[in-house]
């Protein structure tokens, strides 16, 4: 299948209502029908605001992390949509891709 790649860029700290907001990502996409989505910690980065945060052990809120979605076009549409309809402001990355799955389905 042909579509997109996103990967989201968020912290440990950040909300959406009383949800982590990369949890919040995922479970939308998954509402959404999109078959797939994986958060990863990160240890270091920084942002538009050029301040490093890091997940040292008494700051473990600050720590980057990502959500990555890949999806149909239709698919990742829709999730832009409710990330614009819910008023989220967050950076990302969309990447066209080719992708699926091998063998049998489980």
């Amino acid at each position: 299948m042909q579509g997109f790649q996103i990967t989201f860029f968020t912290r440990l700290d950040q909300k959406h209502g009383n949800d982590m907001l990369s949890e919040w990502l995922m479970l939308s996409a998954r509402d959404l029908g999109i078959n797939g989505a994986t958060i990863f910690a990160a240890s270091e980065g920084f942002g538009r605001d050029k301040k490093i945060h890091s997940g040292h052990f008494f700051e473990l809120g600050d720590q980057p992390q990502e959500t990555v979605i890949t999806a149909s076009e239709e698919q990742i549409a829709k999730l832009f949509n409710l990330i614009k309809a819910e008023k989220i402001n967050i950076p990302y990355i969309k990447t066209p891709v080719e992708f699926g799955t091998t063998g049998e389905a489980n």
